[in-house]
């Protein structure tokens, strides 16, 4: 099998596996057993939790000691053991354990298999800038086509969306150990935790621009876990006890409706360079976090009937409201850290959005929903979304070089 091939079908797998269930388990917990929002929102924090140090430690791990894909398979088997072991479970006090190692050893594989990629074009003489994205890309093929394929067999509201991620994970865990081998570097320089965890970026809090972006970069990422826990619960649980909607597309196929978003993540990615040549990192930025009020805004105005254009509509905005946010901040970052600790700052805005700030927001979203019911909710979501972006446009000074709008390519990566 030709090298690029093996690749894409390693993207297919990781990122079906996590499709498998990342938008469907609010469906499941909340109609299946019943949890409330706040233990729903926990299930999500797990993510967060994994995020803030897990892809550290075996990033560590596969650099010194183990080959990248070795403990790529070993993660993933681990993973999936964990997920067989979740699916009988319907206590929370049993069930959220073992979801959060199984998120636990899942997290980790993201940057794994971006690092067995790598290695493997690079040592077969392939430009990775050119070659990596069209690989990559299969990553969200798969998880749209998890995201279908639980639907259609009805496992949205059922523990078999576990059985069926971790069969993925099992596979792609054995195919793992098959993919060109990664050396470790056993002469590597001796580095102390803190800087082998990359966490002397956080110095750059020290200077009030950086320390802004931050800020914010957690204060949008608590949006980012809210509508992958909540919308397929909402679609799916809330319109489905209402008569008038209990028959409509957007209720029996919640899954396939919500897959539009990682469509539209997917094609707005294209949109990128021209927006930042055009309005710069400020203003994509702003963009996105408006797009972040329209998101929930519309959920909580749409309904399955006659109101599904709404909801269809919040899908779409999806993709520029989580791509050109996660994309112009990473060149943010990029463009103004020094070189020496600019990969490690690139793990702090990371770690603020999808570690602190999913956290948090899992969290608190999970309070709002109990505290406030469905369609009320997104309507709270959208007003936070719209403080967060009024303050920013205040708070955050940057003056925005076209030049260094060149590198977004690089950055969308």
């Amino acid at each position: 099998m030709k090298l690029k091939l093996r690749l894409t079908l390693m993207s297919f797998l990781q990122y079906a596996i996590w499709g498998s269930w990342l938008i469907s388990l609010g469906a499941y917990l909340g109609g299946g057993l019943h949890f409330s929002g706040f233990q729903i929102g926990s299930f999500f924090a797990t993510m967060g939790i994994a995020s803030l140090f897990m892809p550290a430690i075996m990033g560590i791990i596969a650099d010194r000691w183990i080959p990248a894909q070795k403990v790529l398979g070993i993660c993933h088997i681990l993973a999936a053991a964990f997920l067989i072991a979740a699916a009988p479970q319907t206590q929370y006090g049993t069930l959220y354990p073992l979801v959060l190692l199984s998120v636990m050893f899942y997290m980790p594989t993201i940057a794994l298999s971006n690092s067995v990629a790598y290695n493997a074009l690079s040592l077969n003489g392939y430009d990775t800038v050119k070659a990596f994205p069209p690989i990559r890309v299969w990553g969200t093929v798969g998880f749209i086509c998890a995201m279908i394929l639980v639907d259609l067999l009805g496992f949205a509201t059922t523990s078999y969306q576990f059985y069926l991620s971790a069969g993925l994970g099992l596979i792609l865990g054995i195919y793992s150990f098959t993919l060109p081998n990664c050396e470790v570097n056993k002469n590597v320089e001796k580095k102390s935790l803190v800087d082998s965890l990359g966490l002397r970026a956080f110095t750059l809090f020290k200077e009030r621009k950086m320390a802004v972006f931050f800020i914010f970069a957690m204060l949008l990422g608590m949006s980012l876990q809210i509508t992958n826990a909540y919308a397929n619960d909402y679609l799916t649980n809330y319109f489905g006890k209402i008569s008038e909607y209990q028959g409509t597309f957007g209720v029996k196929h919640a899954n396939i409706l919500i897959s539009l978003s990682q469509i539209s993540e997917t094609l707005c990615i294209l949109l990128i360079p021209f927006f930042l040549s055009r309005f710069g990192i400020k203003k994509v930025m702003l963009i996105s976090m408006f797009a972040w009020v329209l998101r929930f805004g519309l959920l909580g105005l749409g309904n399955p009937g006659s109101g599904v254009w709404m909801l269809i509509l919040s899908m779409i905005v999806y993709g520029v409201a989580f791509d050109f946010f996660n994309i112009s901040g990473s060149l943010f970052v990029e463009n103004e850290t020094d070189a020496k600790i600019r990969s490690s700052a690139q793990g702090v805005f990371m770690i603020m959005t999808n570690g602190f700030g999913a956290f948090i927001g899992s969290y608190i979203a999970g309070l709002v929903v109990d505290a406030t019911g469905w369609p009320d909710a997104w309507f709270v979501f959208s007003a936070y979304s719209l403080v967060v972006a009024i303050v920013f446009a205040f708070v955050f000074k940057y003056k925005h070089n076209p030049k260094n709008s060149s590198t977004v390519s690089k950055a969308a990566q």
